[in-house]
């Protein structure tokens, strides 16, 4: 079944806005196998709304924004996936210990898809050791925590570098605004020595 990422619901006051059409050229969303193109669309149009690109460079901040929470999304789902992909390993090795260890393997992988025989004595095991399922997973997840803590670093560096392009675009608006500004006051300045060039004309006329 696929993965749909499932963003919280915008207020009725405040829609999402689209991704302007400049942002065409930009290269096909970043999706790989089972992720859902009309959430990510959908995340798209929203940090767009958000942050209001004003140029083709904030475009393209946004874009880049856009990509680096999705592949964050991306990570923390992908390693909830790895952990229930290994638990039959991490099974095997708590049970291990309870029985036959010539059988353990075989019957944690019968566990991990489903076998009713396998699910009993699994569950018969667990229960008379006093051990739930978080212990199964406490097991995989120590057998599974070196590949964990590299994707951990992985999203907490795409949640650097987003942060990284939130700051620059605070710094181009406020460069573009300081610019701007003093643009205003150029023109005001020279507004005001036309009007009183001509002041000063009119009196000496009188």
């Amino acid at each position: 079944m696929t993965d749909r990422l499932q963003l919280p619901s915008t207020s009725a006051n405040s829609p999402p806005t689209a991704p302007t059409a400049s942002m065409a050229f930009l290269a096909p969303p970043p999706l790989i196998e089972g992720e859902d193109a009309a959430s990510y669309d959908d995340l798209l149009a929203r940090i767009s709304g958000t942050l209001k690109p004003a140029d083709i460079l904030e475009e393209i901040w946004v874009r880049d924004v856009v990509d680096l929470v999705w592949d964050a999304f991306r990570l923390r789902r992908l390693k909830a996936h790895l952990l229930r992909a290994a638990a039959h390993e991490g099974m095997a090795k708590l049970i291990g210990p309870l029985l036959d260890w010539d059988f353990t393997d075989q019957i944690a992988r019968r566990w991990a898809v489903g076998d009713e025989g396998a699910v009993q004595t699994v569950e018969t095991t667990l229960a008379a050791a006093g051990l739930t399922m978080d212990a199964v997973m406490a097991r995989t997840l120590g057998l599974k925590i070196h590949e964990i803590e590299r994707i951990d670093r992985m999203a907490m560096a795409a949640e650097a570098r987003r942060n990284a392009i939130l700051r620059e675009i605070e710094r181009h608006r406020a460069t573009f605004a300081r610019t701007l500004r003093r643009a205003v006051e150029d023109v005001e300045d020279a507004d005001f020595k036309v009007v009183a060039a001509e002041e000063t004309a009119r009196e000496e006329a009188a």
